[in-house]
């Protein structure tokens, strides 16, 4: 990772959707568009969009009313879909654009639970809670019938495919199956055959034949003319979809014989293909192993040629209809993400563990997802060998499994390993070579496991079964579960950190005991070596980080700074920074020079469980527990050259202004002194305009061509000058300018204009007043100087006089000076 002049590293978060993994489907219906190039499916309060080629969310729909939708459907024509939310809502929208072309009230007093458009894109049937059915005319805009009689939720409904028979069917809690007439708005029949909710309905193409499936394991057939059943199937298994296979489809799947034939989806986890007259399965996919695989949702795309699927883990699978064979898969939703590493020597790939015993691989490039079948239980914990091509995953079910990836971004489980008597939540690989791995368990003992010699022998992946790993040694290392192992760079060394408070050093193969660092308050949860001095990191549920010395197990330094637990911590800038992850949701860079905290990142909304860096150290991923996987990018390099490209274009502006300047261009200054936000600059050029005759007939012209930002910013930079005595008379001539010529609404309408004209107001107030006292003052003593009127004093008597007998006047002096009372009245 570059460093910044001033030794501090900085990274940023890149929202590009192909590097920032976030929850797109939470259960719920998912449907494809008629060409198969689109995919519909529910997340909370919207409904997303997907592009199927490139797995990227094209639009996100939410309703007005942002409350939870319930249902949705899409026409068959594909133009209009219509959603419908908790608060009683339906909106219709043209989804190409995302935009909401009505919105109206469901009149259901339960929320809307299933709706379904009639073949003609023209009717809407939506089924409530509260036990009721309605149709509505999507063109005309009006609700067309009312059907009550539904006991408990209505969760099914369905159209009859031929127009022309005006039928509506409808399931509800007591797993009946209502015909509705549309022409007679009654119920013409209620078939009875299942003794468990009904959860899907087909119907053959000419309309004569429905199959119905339900949580019984049963599907069966219907005769519609007749509204008897002609066939139960047993399944054997809780369906939940199920699907009439077209006839060309069929034998492309095992099928040979003619007839009708279904397509099932449910608790076991597979696509199953039934043969309709014999009740006989011709075709079963492999099952994969471990929980949350059961199917909830089948949908087929004829004209496509696509089948998609979804998964209790909230995983979407894209099948070729004709083979079943998978095409792609989409993970949905994550849930709590636990860890996440980079895979491939270029870091071209991420591996993501979540609350889920599956793997989900994702190409950044392309946003392509594989998912990881093996383990049985929850995945706790990742991480991957130095060439990027092995990584190791450990689980709650005990194991330890090592997965190849190849050069076309497949991935193969290629070894296992089992051993521990507990779940096993840590695994480190060894930093030289693929040579071995070390886990550690909630049994308080560490495991050494070598890798062995057909996985390091070739590069291809081996055939067959995966490889069974043998421990090597075993070890009890702690009182209490052990959080994390972390192997040295020379691969000499084992630090172990516990939920005992301590850490220990170990020294391998033998798993000899070197030393313990203690001096936490809580447990650890991470440690991890320097990869360029003799120092042991530790991430703490205290909420402090520490650096230990290897040599005397001494405590270096302490890092304070989170308000929860200290989740992942791990060294960044060749040593000298470290990066660390809590459960606050905040990521923190911290200098160890000199103990700063120097970047809080803030994009998680809950715990930080994964946090790994890439080889280059210019990039890296966190994981949370709110379900989204994020890449950081360090972007120290591009803020140093967009800086010093900035301060190469501030010199240039700066050379230009005083070349204007100097050359008494005082007009050309202005506008590039406002472009360079220099308010004391564009000061002292307004004021060698005011004191140029010939400049100054111009301003007027100058200010009022200006552009509305540089109009905006010559008044923000009036509110500051007009706080100074000295420099008010500038702010006061623009200010007249601008009252001049523009109007209150325009200038109310200027960014920070209602704040500049606050700061404008008093500070004129006083200088007018202030003016006002001067200019009374002056008429003042103008007003004395013009009436003290003193004649002048006799000349002095000569010597002469003086002997003159004749008795002498004394001089007559000026009468005295009368006070006078002075209103002076003086306009601003």
């Amino acid at each position: 990772m570059a460093e910044a002049a001033a030794g501090v590293s900085r990274f940023k978060a890149n929202y590009a959707s192909e590097q920032k993994i976030e929850p797109f489907y939470k259960g719920g219906k998912v449907q494809l568009d008629q060409a198969g190039q689109h995919l519909f499916c529910i997340c909370g309060t919207r409904v997303n969009v997907l592009e199927v080629a490139s797995g990227t969310v094209l639009r996100s729909l939410e309703q007005e009313d942002q409350e939870d939708i319930t249902a949705f459907d899409l026409s068959p024509d594909d133009q209009v879909l219509v959603t419908a939310s908790r608060a009683l809502l339906l909106a219709q929208w043209a989804w190409r654009e995302g935009s909401v072309t009505r919105l109206w009230k469901a009149v259901h007093t339960a929320p809307v639970a299933t709706m379904t458009f009639d073949p003609t894109s023209t009717l809407l049937a939506t089924g409530g809670c509260d036990g009721t059915v309605r149709v509505w005319d999507v063109i005309r805009h009006y609700g067309t019938h009312h059907f009550k009689g539904s006991p408990g939720v209505v969760h099914l409904v369905a159209f009859h495919p031929d127009p022309a028979h005006l039928l509506l069917f409808s399931s509800a809690a007591d797993a009946a199956i209502r015909v509705w007439s549309l022409q007679d708005r009654s119920c013409l029949a209620v078939l009875t055959a299942h003794y468990s909710a009904v959860t899907s309905l087909a119907f053959s193409p000419d309309g004569h034949t429905m199959l119905s499936s339900g949580r019984d394991k049963i599907c069966i057939i219907w005769d519609l003319r007749s509204r008897q059943t002609t066939r139960t199937v047993p399944v054997f298994e809780s369906v939940e979809a199920a699907l009439l296979l077209p006839e060309e489809l069929a034998p492309e799947l095992g099928v040979k014989s003619p007839g009708l034939h279904f397509l099932t989806a449910g608790d076991q986890g597979s696509l199953r293909v039934w043969e309709a007259a014999s009740g006989q399965c011709v075709y079963t996919q492999p099952r994969l192993p471990g929980p949350g695989l059961q199917l909830t949702h089948c949908v087929l795309a004829p004209a496509a040629g696509l089948l998609l699927s979804a998964t209790a883990d909230h995983n979407l699978l894209l099948y070729e209809a004709r083979s079943l064979q998978l095409r792609k898969q989409f993970a949905g939703y994550s849930e709590e993400v636990l860890d996440v590493r980079f895979l491939g020597p270029e870091d071209s790939h991420v591996v993501v563990a979540s609350n889920s015993p599956c793997l989900k691989v994702f190409e950044l490039q392309t946003s392509n997802c594989q998912i990881l079948h093996g383990h049985t239980d929850i995945v706790l914990a990742l991480d991957v060998f130095r060439k990027g091509w092995l990584f190791v995953s450990c689980a709650k079910d005990q194991s330890v499994r090592i997965w190849r990836m190849n050069k076309a971004g497949q991935v193969t489980c290629v070894a296992q390993g089992s051993g521990h008597a507990h779940s096993v939540g840590t695994v480190c690989c060894s930093r030289l070579k693929e040579s071995f791995l070390v886990t550690g368990s909630q049994d308080c003992t560490v495991k050494l496991w070598p890798l062995p010699e057909a996985l390091l022998s070739k590069n291809t992946v081996p055939s067959g079964e995966p490889v069974l790993l043998q421990a090597q040694a075993t070890q009890r290392c702690h009182d209490k579960d052990i959080n994390s192992v972390a192997i040295a760079p020379n691969d000499k060394l084992l630090a172990t950190g516990s939920q005992d408070r301590t850490a220990k050093l170990w020294a391998l193969p033998q798993c000899q005991l070197l030393g313990v660092f203690s001096g936490h308050r809580r447990g650890l949860w991470c440690v991890q070596f320097s990869p360029m001095d003799q120092v042991l990191a530790t991430a703490s549920a205290d909420g402090t980080l520490k650096l230990w010395a290897l040599h005397d197990f001494s405590c270096l330094k302490t890092f304070e700074g989170h308000d929860a637990s200290v989740l992942k911590v791990t060294f960044v800038s060749r040593g000298t920074q470290l990066l660390s992850s809590g459960s606050d949701g905040l990521l923190k860079l911290w200098t160890i020079k000199n103990n700063e905290c120097v970047r809080t990142l803030d994009a998680h909304e809950d715990k930080v469980w994964g946090l790994h860096c890439s080889r280059l150290d210019d990039r890296a991923l966190t994981g949370g527990s709110d379900s989204r996987v994020i890449l950081w990018k360090d972007v120290t390099e591009e803020e140093q050259v967009e800086e010093q490209a900035k301060r190469e274009e501030q010199l240039v502006k700066q050379q230009e202004l005083d070349n204007l300047l100097h050359e008494r261009r005082y007009l050309r200054a202005l506008g590039l002194a406002i472009s360079l936000d220099r308010p004391h600059t564009v000061l002292t050029v307004i004021q060698a305009i005011r004191r140029d005759p010939e400049a100054c007939e111009e301003l007027e012209a100058t200010v009022l061509g200006l552009r509305r930002d540089q109009k905006e910013a010559l008044l923000r930079f009036c509110a500051t000058w007009n706080t100074n005595s000295r420099h008010c008379h500038e702010a006061q001539a623009v200010l007249t300018l601008l009252l001049r010529h523009e109007s209150p609404e325009e200038l109310l309408a200027y960014e920070g204009a209602r704040a500049a004209l606050e700061a404008l107001l008093p500070y004129t107030e006083r200088h007018f007043q202030r003016l006002s006292r001067t200019l009374q003052a002056a008429t003042f003593l103008d007003f004395m100087w013009h009436n003290m009127k003193l004649s002048p004093l006799p000349a002095p008597a000569a010597l002469g006089d003086f002997t003159q007998t004749k008795e002498t006047k004394p001089p007559r002096l000026a009468p005295p000076l009368q006070h006078r009372s002075i209103s002076v009245t003086i306009w601003g």
